[in-house]
């Protein structure tokens, strides 16, 4: 499985952007398909996600301002990035297909196929 991520940029706080994923098969054919960011000098950590199914799940710092979306058609997902926050800069990869961490970390997962980042910057 390949994934390429595009649209990231530059933008001013409080602007939207909108970041894409697409995926080299069928996305209903994958359990999940998921976005993670890496601020520089920190770990990086799980944006948002949707499974095979449509459900999706936010990290906190994300709910009601980003929101996934995803053209089954192109095999695509999107993040909608809305009120940028200059705390939201960071490179974002999508990731596909996963399974749990295990019992210890419940809604934790490890990703099997990774894109390349797309950097995504908010100037305040």
């Amino acid at each position: 499985v390949q994934l390429q991520a595009s649209g990231g940029g530059l933008v001013q706080a409080g602007e939207s952007l909108t970041l894409s994923c697409a995926v080299s098969r069928s996305i209903l054919d994958i359990n999940a398909v998921a976005w993670h960011r890496q601020a520089s000098g920190k770990q990086r950590e799980p944006v948002a996600s949707v499974t095979s199914g449509g459900f999706t799940t936010y990290a906190d710092f994300v709910k009601g301002r980003f929101t996934l979306s995803r053209d089954t058609a192109k095999n695509t997902v999107y993040l909608h990035m809305n009120s940028l926050k200059s705390e939201d800069t960071a490179v974002y990869y999508c990731a596909a297909g996963r399974t749990p961490v295990g019992p210890a970390r419940p809604g934790v997962y490890e990703y099997y196929y990774w894109g390349q980042g797309t950097q995504v910057t908010v100037s305040s």
